[in-house]
């Protein structure tokens, strides 16, 4: 094998429901890979805040990120991310603050401004739905100032939350928090993983932009990366048409829990189908980890990220244990 992946490599897990599961297994198995993860050496393990949605297990997001630590020792949890408008910035100060008590650097907050769901499912969040997405930077601000240590005459204090000085991200999968994340001198993931039409020059902004802040001193980059490893790239195709079907299904606005695979599935679609996964598949590894050692080196090449996020929704557990254990053994 060439050499080895220079960069930290992470986890993002939607904790998928499969078709013939239960959502318990779903949230127990999300517990188990982290363990497992943490073991294997992943830099930090995040789950995402998505609402309404059959297969995706994870919408209580700091509750979830709460036994993840609690079942794991080093690793680093956090959001991938909580979407902000969804929320008022105090009560997710004070979320993550309980949580940074319990577990001391250990907790990030990653945050996003689209809603994670549908706009019905976003009123049912929300009320009301006179918070609007441009509040996001404002929101961002108010939120860090919670966190950190409070002001003298400060009328609102989060607590828990003043003073642990959770570390923030923004997420995005456009140019706007590439501005943001460089103006406020925050680390910047992409969600690359799904969204990849912005991706080189989101980065190019950020880093063009960025300045330095009490968090951080250079711009950090992560981008999601989709891995499907296993012993063969026909295995790897075989598992990844889960996935596959689970994100036409979506894209369609029919979203599904997370089948079983299918043999030769992309034979079998349109080509109109074949086409939305082509885009939505050009930030991945599919195949033996040679296939994907090489694919994610022309990826680093490519964009310069300095860390990746792997994702993999895989119907077995276990063969979804496999594939990330394949992916840790090509990180050096």
């Amino acid at each position: 094998m060439s050499t080895k992946i220079s960069i930290p490599l992470s986890v993002l897990d939607l904790a998928p429901v499969t078709s013939d599961g239960t959502v318990a297994q779903a949230l127990h198995n999300v517990v188990d890979l982290a363990q497992n993860a943490e073991r294997l050496g992943y830099n930090r393990y995040w789950v995402a805040e998505h609402h309404n949605m059959a297969g995706i297990a994870s919408s209580a997001t700091a509750v979830l990120i709460g036994q993840i630590a609690a079942a794991t020792k080093t690793i680093r949890v956090g959001s991938g991310g909580i979407m902000l408008p969804n929320h008022a910035p105090l009560v997710i100060a004070e979320q993550f603050g309980t949580l940074a008590e319990f577990f001391p650097g250990r907790i990030e907050l990653g945050l996003g401004r689209a809603p994670g769901t549908d706009q019905l499912t976003a009123h049912a969040l929300r009320r009301n739905l006179t918070g609007d997405v441009d509040d996001f930077p404002n929101d961002v601000v108010e939120l860090q100032n919670y966190l950190g240590e409070p002001r003298q005459g400060q009328a609102v204090v989060a607590n828990p939350g003043a003073g642990t000085n959770v570390p923030i991200w923004i997420l995005g999968s456009s140019l706007f928090g590439a501005q943001l994340a460089a103006a406020l001198g925050l680390p910047y993931a992409f969600a690359s993983h799904f969204a990849p039409q912005q991706m080189l020059d989101a980065v190019r902004l950020y880093r063009e932009r960025f300045k330095p802040s009490a968090q951080l001193d250079k711009p950090h980059v992560m981008l999601g990366f989709n891995v499907c490893v296993a012993d063969t790239d026909e295995e790897a195709h075989y598992l990844r048409s889960s996935a596959s079907q689970m994100a036409l299904s979506l894209r369609t606005g029919s979203p599904i829990r997370l089948p079983p695979p299918i043999e030769g599935y992309e034979n079998q679609i349109s080509a109109s189908d074949k086409a939305m996964l082509a885009n939505w598949t050009v930030c991945s590894g599919v195949g033996s980890q040679e296939t994907v050692q090489r694919r994610m080196q022309e990826f680093i090449e490519q964009t310069g990220a300095d860390e990746l996020m792997c994702v993999s929704a895989i119907y077995d557990h276990a063969k979804r244990i496999e594939s990330f254990r394949l992916t840790a053994e090509l990180a050096g």
